[in-house]
């Protein structure tokens, strides 16, 4: 089973976050808070390398060229660069038009830079072109229209108004020779830039579909799985009347002791499974109600998990259930959501029938509070995953004969919903393991109104 990160799950902030960083076109966008930060990597790059190429043109080359006034550009731009630097740290929203804004001061102190040293035809005029890259990843087709017709400007302002470049004392041979190196300096340099805005580019695209892929299958999975209940509700509506007959047969057909003991046995037996049936549907009212009404039954930890192997147990009495549980962790005070007893009922459940395919009997249920996170484990010794990278089973499609392919599916759709993960993994040693982890914070009791912090808990040994 593919691991499952679920910060969101179809939480419809993702999908507004995923539409606002998408432009007209479809294609994925950087945004504009990071256009500013990245301007704001270049910006420092480039007040390094234009400061440094000043120094060494004017004094080592050497080049009568306005030293002071170029100085004194690279100076505002610095300036720039520490009033955006301490701006971004401030963690407010960066506008498309105040991008364009710091665009559109480093095009203009960079145009100067260039009209005091030989305006086009200095080799660093192709710079002009970089903000028009990085605006078309990040800003709409306006704001790329904006930049793209106030670099042009600059450009065409150049080749009409500079100051030209002195002539240097060795002659026309040594300036064409300054002019070669500026260039191939100048292409190293696009050539940089290009090639890790791309690659950021591409990984960002990337990531980007990772997450449209997984904010999709959840909901295709949420809508099937809202279906099902749906249909549950009204099915659990029908069947509390049969099974209320069938409850009162089965009491009257239980034989006097003694009399058929086996007979006697089966009959108590089914009754109670009647028995169970009826209260699932009543904890299914119960915790549709509570999801209603927000409400969460506190317990410790150590209650929670053997209220769920009890409950287990009486689903699958063969079962040969082992907790695990330190004896730090049994008392911690958790909140418990609705479904998530279901959901481990469910892992168990589906534990078990996989023990069954090597004759086994033996399930195992761990519970490990952390720092961050409160981690279940359960272990089967089945002929485990032929592939764990893949999902042994999906919704309404089962590995069982008997099964419905829904048990982990409802699984790690609470995961989701609760903020955590679900994955799985052979265990060593032979048969399968299942790890639902969720965030510590979200289940701790509430204190004068705030959350226990997790610090006070403590951190989980690494075990294999």
């Amino acid at each position: 089973m593919p691991r499952r990160t679920a910060p969101a799950g179809t939480d419809p902030a993702l999908a507004r976050g995923a539409a606002a960083n998408r432009g007209g076109n479809g294609l994925f966008r950087l945004g504009p808070r990071a256009l500013a930060i990245t301007l704001a990597w270049l910006r420092l790059t480039a007040i390094t390398g234009q400061t440094l190429a000043v120094l060494f043109v004017a004094y080592a080359v050497p080049l009568a060229i306005p030293v002071h006034a170029l100085l004194a550009g690279i100076g505002v731009l610095l300036l720039f660069e520490i009033a955006t630097v301490m701006r971004l740290r401030l963690g407010w929203p960066v506008s498309e038009l105040e991008a364009i804004g710091h665009i559109a001061v480093d095009v203009l102190v960079l145009g100067y830079l260039l009209y005091l040293s030989g305006g086009a035809s200095n080799p660093f005029v192709t710079l002009l072109l970089v903000p028009i890259a990085l605006a078309a990843a990040a800003l709409s087709r306006a704001g790329i229209a904006a930049v793209a017709v106030l670099s042009g400007a600059i450009y065409g302002l150049l080749l009409r108004w500079y100051q030209p470049l002195p002539a240097m004392a060795s002659g026309h041979g040594a300036d064409f020779s300054l002019h070669v190196i500026g260039m191939a300096i100048n292409f190293a340099i696009a050539a940089l830039l290009l090639g890790v805005f791309i690659a950021r580019l591409a990984g960002a695209l990337r990531g980007e579909q990772m997450r449209l892929q997984r904010l999709h299958e959840r909901a295709l999975r949420d809508e099937g799985i809202l279906a099902m209940a749906t249909q549950s509700a009204g099915a659990a509506h029908e069947l509390n009347t049969p099974l209320a007959t069938l409850r009162m047969l089965l009491h009257e057909l239980i034989p006097a002791p003694s009399t058929c003991e086996p007979l006697r046995g089966d009959l108590k037996l089914m009754a109670q499974q009647v028995d169970r049936c009826s209260e699932i549907l009543r904890e299914l009212v119960a915790v549709g109600r509570a999801q209603l009404d927000g409400d969460c039954e506190t317990l410790g930890l150590g209650a929670f998990v053997r209220r769920c192997t009890d409950r287990f147990q009486l689903l699958r009495p063969e079962a040969d259930t082992d907790l695990q549980l330190r004896a730090e962790d049994a008392d911690l005070p958790v909140r418990i959501p609705a479904g998530l007893q279901h959901a481990l009922i469910n892992l168990l459940n589906n534990a078990l029938d996989a023990s069954a395919q090597l004759g086994s009997t033996q399930v195992a249920l761990s519970a490990r509070s952390g720092v961050r996170c409160l981690e279940f484990r359960v272990r089967d010794h089945g002929p485990g995953f032929a592939d764990p990278s893949r999902s042994p089973d999906s919704l309404g499609v089962s590995g069982k004969d008997h099964g419905l392919g829904i048990g982990l599916a409802l699984a790690e759709a609470t995961a989701d919903r609760l903020g955590g993960d679900l994955d799985a993994s052979n265990a060593a040693g032979g048969g399968a393991e299942i790890r639902l982890r969720l965030p510590l914070l979200a289940l701790l009791p509430e204190r004068d109104g705030k959350p226990v912090p997790t610090a006070m808990h403590c951190i989980p040994e690494e075990t294999p």
